[in-house]
């Protein structure tokens, strides 16, 4: 039996008993998903949590409205980070002193592949894919200008990657999961030829921590960073987090360096003397509220199997596929994503020449999902608030939008800020 041939004898009670069977069923109620919404965007932004609100209203009203300056020690605010970083360092495969929560995405990268060089004097090359996430690349852009003439980036189509590591190359810095396609790096197979031509490897985990598991130690990853507001649901522009392999603690220096990753910060000394271990990379006082509000929605993953996150993750997108390659015939989409569920994260994406559109058709019907230039519609499946039958009711939608024909309702053409 062919995959169109199985998916045309599924029906909605299939779905309904997936989910019935679901381990990960009794997670969805911890969101406060608006009513009517198939979110199936949190591989961009996921959702609020009901403990969120609880424990933001917590740190707004009494930690912060009541406790004032005194809640930095009775509430601990200034260990806030490490506990945090704890709880995400579970998610990655690494130890707790192995990662700190601080900033952005963006700024985490600076700081390690600037203290990166110094890991590999004599060689000045950063490395890294043409298909990288677009801010990575900017950031090692910006970087390389800086240190013009100490620092060079290459930037290469996929296949050359092998090609290109080569004794030049002081490190090279990957996501995980494209941002685009969902295609997916084989970590430790990447980390291993990077090692094999004596470069440090480090990686983007934004678009796949918390959907899939990770394991930075048994890959022999050296650095990493990623964002909490992804599949980790931390809320928008939430803090992220970055990795430093234990061996390279002590020989890692922040150029990035700020008061709170001083040994000795109230001291309040002339001069900078490195903390010990991952704690030099703090560098400014903490974000205690979007800190507090990543803290609780990481608690959603305490007891949480993240072999069953992928296993649901796995059978959510074959689903999809088979539903949209199935009812969707004939209606210009292509599969812009691996096939094979190994080797993509939590995402797929088709293309369509009006992939911009159909979206906004899609979205004005509840289904929501995002768009990437220049025709790609992306849905992403967060296993622990996606259920079965949200697939079976979404690709119902997208056929009604591709077959009635609304998305060419000229609204539906006009192109937002954010897409």
């Amino acid at each position: 039996m062919t995959r169109e041939q199985a998916a045309a004898r599924e029906t909605r009670a299939d779905f309904e008993a997936l989910d019935a069977a679901d381990p990960l069923a009794p997670c969805r109620a911890r969101f406060a998903l608006p009513r009517g919404v198939i979110y199936l965007d949190g591989n961009s932004l996921g959702p609020l949590t009901h403990a969120a609100v609880d424990r933001a209203q917590a740190v707004v009203t009494r930690e912060w409205g009541e406790g004032l300056i005194r809640s930095w020690n009775e509430a601990d605010w200034i260990n806030l980070p490490a506990r945090v970083a704890a709880k995400v360092a579970r998610l990655i495969g690494a130890s707790a002193d192995e990662v700190t929560v601080a900033d952005s995405t963006s700024i985490n990268l600076f700081k390690l592949l600037a203290a990166a060089r110094g890991l590999r004097p004599g060689r000045h090359v950063l490395l890294t894919e043409a298909e990288n996430f677009p801010t990575d690349v900017y950031v090692a852009e910006g970087l390389a200008e800086l240190l013009s003439g100490s620092v060079m980036l290459r930037v290469v189509p996929r296949a050359e990657l092998l090609h290109a590591l080569d004794e030049q190359v002081a490190l090279l810095f990957l996501t995980e999961v494209d941002y685009k396609s969902g295609a997916r790096h084989g970590v430790a197979a990447m980390t291993r030829r990077a090692h094999e031509a004596g470069a440090l490897a480090l990686w983007d985990l934004s678009h796949s921590v918390g959907a899939l598991p990770i394991d930075l130690r048994g890959a022999g990853a050296d650095l990493a960073v990623g964002c909490g507001y992804k599949y980790l649901n931390g809320g928008p522009g939430a803090p992220a987090f970055l990795y430093v392999a234990k061996p390279w603690h002590e020989a890692i220096h922040p150029v990035l360096s700020g008061w709170m990753g001083h040994a000795r910060p109230f001291d309040f000394a002339l001069g900078y003397q490195p903390a010990s271990g991952i704690a030099r990379f703090q560098a400014g006082t903490p974000s205690v509220i979007a800190l507090s509000i990543l803290d609780s929605a990481l608690d959603e993953f305490e007891g949480v199997s993240l072999d069953a996150v992928r296993a649901k993750s796995s059978a959510l997108s074959e689903a999809f596929i088979r539903l949209v390659e199935s009812r969707c015939a004939g209606h210009g989409l292509t599969l812009a994503s691996p096939r094979d569920a190994t080797q993509r994260g939590s995402q797929v994406s088709f293309r369509h020449a009006h992939g911009y559109p159909i979206m906004q058709a899609l979205i004005a019907r509840g289904v929501i999902g995002d768009f990437r230039a220049p025709d790609l519609l992306r849905f992403g499946f967060a296993p622990l608030y996606v259920r079965h039958v949200d697939v079976w009711d979404a690709v119902a939608v997208l056929e009604a939008v591709l077959t009635s024909g609304e998305w060419r309702d000229p609204r539906f053409a006009s192109v937002a800020t954010v897409t």
